[in-house]
Order: structure tokens, then sequence, then C-alpha cells
């Protein structure tokens, strides 16, 4: 089953349980998807890097709006992003866990010789490649700093 088709099903069925939430969630996944393929040079279906990247970004988007929703004192609508954020998420790759990412960026370190914050940009583009997904950039960039610092 192609992840639109996934989408499409999900749809429906928040529209049959009547769940306002997933149903504004999922449809922003759609619109996003939609907007990605009629962007000028786009193809016609995404690939899933191309979707992971898009939903993502949508989490993020959330993340920041919750927060600034909570510094205002509007725990009302904090409450609705995160849920949005929840839904979204169910559509990305399993998270790693710090120790993992760490791991992972360790060996990317000895493979590529890093030593110093000079070699912080080849890090971050091949660990970004290997960790697509699975791990939150700011995570990935802390852990660089840590390493290299």
């Amino acid at each position: 089953m192609s992840f639109q088709d996934e989408l499409n099903t999900k749809l429906k069925g928040a529209m049959r349980e009547k769940n306002t939430v997933a149903l504004e969630s999922l449809r922003a996944i759609k619109s996003a998807i939609l907007l990605l393929q009629t962007q000028s040079g786009a193809k016609e279906t995404p690939d899933e890097s191309e979707i992971i990247k898009l939903l993502q970004k949508l989490v993020k988007q959330r993340k920041e709006s919750a927060s600034i929703f909570r510094d205002q004192g509007r725990d009302d609508l904090a409450e609705l992003e995160e849920a949005q954020m929840e839904v979204i998420s169910q559509f990305l790759p399993k998270q790693l866990s710090s120790s993992a990412v760490e791991k992972i960026i360790d060996k990317v370190i000895e493979k590529i010789g890093a030593t110093n914050m000079k070699d912080m940009g080849k890090v971050m583009g091949i660990a970004n490649k290997q960790l697509a997904g699975q791990a939150d950039g700011k995570l990935i960039a802390e852990i660089v700093k840590k390493r290299l610092g």
C-alpha cells in the first residue's frame, strides 16, 4: 500500500469516527503533499525521503506553535497542536534514542577523520543523510558539537 493510499484510508476512518483532530492533521498532510506535487519541476508523486522531510516539517511547525501557545498561556491551543503532532508523527519512521544517534555520529566522525569544529559541516551532511527521519536535526547538531567541540 502506497503512502497516499494509507493516508486516504486513515482520512476516511477519521471521517467515519468524526475525529476532528485526526481529520485536520491528515488533511494538512494531504494538502502539503499536493503543494509539493504542484511546485514547478516536481515529480508526479514524491518519493519516500521527500514525504519524510515534509512530515518532519509539519511536526516541527506544530511543536514550535505549541511552545509559543504555552508561553502565552494558551494551553487549549497548545494541546490541539500537540494532538495534531501525534497524528502526523505516526507516519514517520521510529525515532532513534540519543545513545543510538551518538553511536552513529561517532562512526561518521571516525570514518571521515573529523577532529575539530571545522569538520562539523562534513559530519552533519553525512549524519543527516544516514539519520534522515530517524532523529531530530537539533539533536544531531547538538551531539556533533559536543563530540567535536
